[in-house]
């Protein structure tokens, strides 16, 4: 099995991390800190994700956010 010591997504899938993220932030606070529309206009898991899969730019944002706030001293949950 591969092995990605480096890669702090590894394993995670695109759902976790929104789930995550709005269970952390709220959507109201999650499109302001990114400022795509599936997060400001009647969000849902499933729209976000959706538009995730096809918006490398904005994954990419998502997936950023969700690395900052695991290693933020108030993302993490021991």
């Amino acid at each position: 099995m591969d092995q990605q010591p480096n890669n702090p997504l590894h394993g995670i899938k695109l759902e976790q991390i929104v789930v995550e993220l709005e269970q952390h932030y709220g959507w109201e606070r999650l499109g302001q800190l990114i400022d795509i529309n599936c997060f400001q206009s009647n969000p849902s898991v499933k729209s976000s994700l959706k538009f995730l899969r096809r918006t490398p730019w904005a994954r990419s944002k998502v997936e950023q956010l969700y690395i900052d706030t695991k290693n933020s001293p108030w993302g993490k949950k021991d």
